[in-house]
């Protein structure tokens, strides 16, 4: 059973058979698909992606069959537990070779892939997944709840977006905006890679979130709502502006306009939240001549902040489960997709999950 996108905001349950495999891929049965905000994004259609499709891109799951080629890849074989990379890239283009396989030109997703693309079973919304030849996957402690485990894609945002691209040092001053699972991830992140000072912004619909983040070792927690955010972070900076800002608010576009105020000369902002495609108002482009900043985009995670992340969660010393929020069935995949995007009333979750029937 699979949940299948048929148009924007509608998901509807199909039975698909199960394919075999060949010598080079496999079939897992999912234990849990994390949900994020690009769930969201290509359930209303902003994406505009390929239907119907199975969405899920944070696939968790074991090994139900493979190939033996795909068994010697991998390093796996029948019952492991794997994190499956949300990526397909070629491996042998040029920029594949020269490093950056997550910017591939022929690079696919897990969840775009339509269902006429043999042999359907593409995303994690579902029982079971076909691995497709050219993934990567990672093995994990199948002791872990499958709840925790599959956070391993949020936390390597963190790792990738907070620390590999802005290279982040020891004593540097991080300041993240958006106080979301990735945003969180990143605190996580920062303060292993011995950030001196951490700093978090969020509204004040996010207090229970902020309260996480203080616990994850932010130093500082900003209600920008009720606080003047460039103020705050320059008394804490003591005028000096952030080393890093990492931006991963969803849709909201002040936090872009203001992170070149927050970060300081010669500091670099890593953009990673999503906009729509919209423009950002009354974006002064002279702040990052005058202070000369650097921006970089963050588009998804590479293997070494999954490995990372994977070793962060089996090490189990970080209380990684204090942002898990909700556990949801496959059938309830909407509702963990409004519930994510503040459309239930009374709830909202931080990270959570589709745990498929047994």
């Amino acid at each position: 059973m699979a949940m299948v996108q048929t148009a924007p905001r509608k998901l509807e349950r199909h039975d698909l058979p199960i394919p075999g495999v060949a010598h080079d891929s496999a079939i897992i049965r999912i234990e849990a698909c994390g949900i994020c905000g690009s769930d969201y994004e290509q359930y209303e259609g902003v994406l505009n992606t390929p239907l119907p499709a199975i969405p899920g891109h944070e696939p968790l799951g074991v090994i139900e069959a493979i190939g033996d080629g795909a068994a010697e890849k991998w390093g796996v074989d029948v019952g492991d537990r794997v994190a499956v990379e949300t990526m397909l890239s070629c491996h042998c283009c040029d920029t594949c070779l020269g490093g950056s396989y997550h910017l591939c030109d022929r690079r696919e997703i897990y969840s775009y892939i339509p269902l006429t693309t043999e042999p359907a079973l593409w995303g994690a919304y579902s029982q079971y997944m076909y691995v497709a030849p050219n993934s990567v996957v990672h093995k994990m402690d199948k002791s872990l709840p499958a709840e925790v485990a599959v956070m391993f894609n949020p936390l390597g945002a963190g790792f990738r977006w907070a620390v590999e691209i802005p290279e982040t040092k020891i004593g540097d001053t991080v300041v993240i905006l958006g106080p979301g699972q990735r945003g969180l991830a990143s605190v996580i992140a920062a303060r292993q890679a011995g950030a001196g000072t951490i700093v978090v912004t969020g509204l004040s619909a996010d207090a229970e979130k902020l309260k996480i983040a203080k616990a994850f070792g932010a130093d500082y927690v900003i209600d920008v709502e009720n606080e003047n955010a460039i103020e705050r972070i320059k008394e804490i900076t003591k005028g000096r502006g952030a080393d890093v800002v990492v931006e991963v608010t969803s849709y909201a576009t002040a936090p872009v306009r203001e992170s070149l105020e927050y970060v300081r000369r010669g500091g670099t902002v890593v953009l990673a939240g999503v906009k729509g495609f919209r423009a950002i108002p009354d974006f002064v482009s002279d702040l990052i001549v005058m202070k000369e900043i650097t921006i970089k985009g963050a588009i998804g995670v590479t293997s070494s902040g999954y490995k990372k992340a994977i070793k962060l969660i089996e090490d189990r010393k970080i209380p990684i489960e204090k942002m898990h929020t909700h556990n949801f069935s496959l059938e309830e995949a909407e509702l963990a997709i409004k519930t994510l995007s503040r459309q239930v009333p009374g709830d909202e979750s931080i990270h959570s999950c589709l745990i498929p029937e047994q």
